[in-house]
C-alpha cells in the first residue's frame, strides 16, 4: 500500500502546491468575492454545485446590461435577486469545499481565504464604483452587470481543479477518485496516513444518512455544534461592523472630508478588512481559532466604547457651543453651530471605525464562516452550511431594517447593544468553544461527542439503514 501511494511524483511538488492556491482562487473568484463585490458596489457543496452556481450570475449579468435599453428597473430587481441566490449558494458551498479538499495542517488557512475574497470583493467593489470608472448614474446598468467578469473567471478555473476527495471517499465510495484527487492536491508525499483517516470517518459515518436542517435542532449529540453555530453566526451579523461601515461616510463628512473624496476614504475601510483577512489566514493555525474569535471580539468591543465616548462628546460639544452662543447674543435661542467645541473627537471617531473594522478582521469576519465545516461530521455538514448561511443573511436583514430606527432612539448611544453583542461573542466563545487546530475532523467529532455525552464513555452504536446522500441538492 505504501509503494502504491508513493509514486514517482517528487518532481512535481511545486505543481501540485500550484493546484491547491488555483482551488482556493477557483472557488473564492466566484464564491464569496461575488458577495462582496456585489455588496459594495450598490453602496459605492461541490465544484460541481459552485459551477451551476454561475447560471445565476449569467443571467443577473444580462438582465443588468440590458435594463435601460428596456427602460425596466424590474429588470434591475431581479438581477439583484438572483445575484443574491448566487451569493448565499456561494457562501455556504465554498467554505465547505475549501475545508474537505485542504490537510489538517491547512485546513483554517484555506477556508479562511473565503473572508480574504470576501474583502477583496469589497474593496474591488468600491474601486470599480468609483465616479471616474463605473460610478456614474449612466454606467450603472455596466457597474451591476461587471458581476460577469468573476463568474467567467470561475466557469473557467474550476474545472481544472480536483472534486473534494472526502466527497468521493464517504459519499461517492470511490477510493480510486478520492486517491487521484489526494495526490494532486498534496504532490508526492505519503497519503496513507490521511487516506487512514478518511476510511475511519468514512467508517463511522457507514449507513448514517444526510441530516436535514431541521434535525440539527433535535439531536442532542449536536447540541453544542449547534448552538455555537447560531451564538457565533449571530453575533458576527450584530457586532456592529456593518454599522461602521454605514455610519463612515457621515464620519467622513463631519470630520471636514469634502464630499467628492468620502468615496476614497472608505475605499480605506474595506481595505483594513483585507488586510487583516491575509494577517489571521496566516496566523489561524499558530494561534488557533479561540483566540482569534475572542481578541477579535474584545477589540471591537473596546474601540466601539471608544466611539461611543466620542459620539458623546461630539454631540455635548455642540450643546455646549448653542448655549454659549444663546447667551453672547440674546435670549432668544439660535441655530446650533455645525462645530463642535470638541472637533478632536470626530478624528477619534474616524480612528475608532478603521480599528473597529480591523478587528472586525482578525477574527469574526473568518474564523465564523469555518465553524460548519470544522464543527460537524460529514452527515450534518451540508444541513449546518444551510443553517449558517440562512442564520447570517436573515441577522443582515434584521440589522439593515433596523439600522435606522436604532439610530433614531438611541442616538449617540447607537452602539451600545453591539457592544453587548461583541462581549457576548467573547465570553461564549471562551466557555464553550472547543480549539480544532491541527485535528482532524474525525478527531473533532468525538471531541464534540464526549462534550455533548460527558457521563459516556463511547459513542452511540445505533446506525440507520438508509443510504448516505450528504451532499445532496
Amino acid at each position: 500500500m505504501e509503494d502504491e501511494l508513493e509514486p514517482s511524483l517528487r518532481p512535481r511538488t511545486q505543481i501540485q502546491g500550484r493546484i491547491l492556491l488555483l482551488t482556493i482562487c477557483a472557488a473564492g473568484i466566484g464564491g464569496t468575492f461575488q458577495f462582496g463585490y456585489n455588496l459594495s458596489i450598490i453602496n459605492a457543496p461541490t465544484s460541481k454545485s459552485l459551477l451551476v452556481n454561475n447560471i445565476f450570475v449569467v443571467l443577473a449579468a444580462i438582465l443588468f446590461g440590458f435594463s435601460r435599453k428596456a427602460g425596466s428597473f424590474e429588470m434591475i430587481m431581479l438581477g439583484r435577486l438572483l445575484v443574491g441566490v448566487s451569493a448565499g449558494v456561494s457562501m455556504n458551498i465554498q467554505p465547505m469545499y475549501l475545508g474537505e479538499s485542504a490537510p489538517k495542517e491547512l485546513r483554517g488557512a484555506v477556508a479562511m481565504s473565503s473572508a480574504i475574497f470576501t474583502a477583496l470583493g469589497i474593496v474591488m467593489g468600491q474601486v470599480v464604483g468609483l465616479r471616474e470608472l463605473l460610478g456614474d448614474p449612466q454606467a450603472w446598468p455596466l457597474l451591476l452587470a461587471s458581476c460577469l467578469v468573476p463568474g467567467v473567471l470561475q466557469l473557467a478555473s474550476l474545472p481544472l481543479v480536483p472534486e473534494s476527495p472526502r466527497y468521493l471517499l464517504i459519499d461517492c465510495g470511490d477510493t480510486e477518485a478520492c486517491l487521484a484527487a489526494l495526490r494532486r492536491l498534496r504532490g508526492s508525499g505519503n497519503l496513507a496516513r490521511e487516506l487512514e483517516e478518511l476510511e475511519e470517518e468514512r467508517a463511522a459515518c457507514q449507513g448514517c444518512r444526510a441530516r436535514r436542517p431541521w434535525e440539527l435542532f433535535q439531536h442532542r449529540a449536536l447540541r453544542r455544534q449547534v448552538t455555537s453555530l447560531v451564538v457565533l453566526g449571530s453575533a458576527m451579523e450584530l457586532c456592529g461592523n456593518d454599522l461602521m461601515y454605514a455610519y463612515a461616510s457621515s464620519v467622513f463628512q463631519k470630520a471636514g472630508v469634502p464630499e467628492a473624496k468620502v468615496q476614497y476614504a472608505t475605499i480605506g475601510t474595506g481595505s483594513c478588512e483585507l488586510l487583516m483577512a491575509i494577517v489571521s489566514c496566516v496566523a489561524v493555525e499558530r494561534m488557533g481559532r479561540r483566540v482569534l474569535l475572542i481578541g477579535g471580539y474584545s477589540l471591537m468591543a473596546c474601540w466601539g466604547s471608544i466611539f461611543t465616548v466620542a459620539l458623546c462628546l461630539q454631540v455635548a460639544g455642540v450643546d455646549e457651543g448653542w448655549r454659549v452662543q444663546a447667551r453672547l447674543t440674546s435670549t432668544s435661542p439660535l441655530p446650533r453651530p455645525w462645530q463642535s467645541l470638541f472637533p478632536w473627537t470626530l478624528y477619534l471617531a474616524v480612528a475608532c471605525i478603521f480599528a473597529s473594522i480591523l478587528s472586525f478582521g482578525i477574527g469574526p469576519a473568518g474564523v465564523t464562516g469555518i465553524l460548519a465545516t470544522e464543527l460537524f461530521d460529514q452527515m450534518a455538514r451540508p444541513a449546518a452550511c444551510m443553517v449558517c448561511g440562512a442564520l447570517m443573511w436573515i441577522m443582515l436583514f434584521l440589522v439593515s431594517l433596523g439600522f435606522p430606527f436604532i439610530m433614531e432612539a438611541l442616538s449617540h448611544f447607537l452602539y451600545v447593544p453591539f457592544l453587548g453583542v461583541c462581549v457576548c461573542g467573547a465570553i461564549y466563545t471562551g466557555l464553550f468553544l472547543p480549539e480544532t487546530k491541527g485535528k482532524t475532523l474525525q478527531e473533532i467529532s468525538e471531541e464534540l461527542h464526549r462534550l455533548n455525552f460527558p457521563r459516556r464513555a463511547q459513542g452511540p452504536t445505533w446506525r440507520s439503514p438508509e443510504v448516505i446522500q450528504s451532499t445532496e441538492l
